[in-house]
């Protein structure tokens, strides 16, 4: 496992994000969905963030990414989740008769941390410490 770094620290970050399309309206194709994958690596890149893995359903996506810790994800997700919203809007104008309002994207999303362990092994291993072997 390869771990990444900065000046001062040495981390593993990855998260599993989905965000759901607002209504659950089933408006994600192929080549929408190679549009907004596009516009995650261009805001990820200033937010010191990693595409990982992407997929898609009609109406939600699925981004594996890793983040550095002073990445602050709420903020990239929202910035993200807006010019995504707009740019999709734009370029795909026959959206809008799906949507009611503006909105591309749900409000909410799920942000789930995925590291390199199941979670059992960090708990026995944190239990273990001080332990004589």
């Amino acid at each position: 496992m390869k771990l990444d770094s900065n000046n001062h620290s040495v981390f593993l970050m990855y998260y599993h994000l989905i965000l759901v399309v607002r209504y659950r309206r089933k408006v994600i194709t192929d080549t929408i969905s190679i549009r907004l994958k596009e516009i995650f690596g261009y805001i990820a890149a200033n937010n010191n963030i990693t595409l990982q893995e992407w997929n898609h359903d009609k109406d939600h996506v699925h981004i594996l990414f890793k983040a550095h810790p002073n990445s602050e994800l709420s903020k990239f997700i929202n910035s993200y989740k807006s010019a995504s919203s707009r740019l999709i809007k734009k370029d795909y104008p026959e959206i809008r008769k799906y949507l009611w309002k503006e909105y591309f994207w749900s409000r909410s999303f799920c942000l789930l941390t995925s590291g390199g362990v199941a979670i059992e092994v960090v708990n026995r291993y944190i239990e273990s410490q001080g332990e004589q072997i």
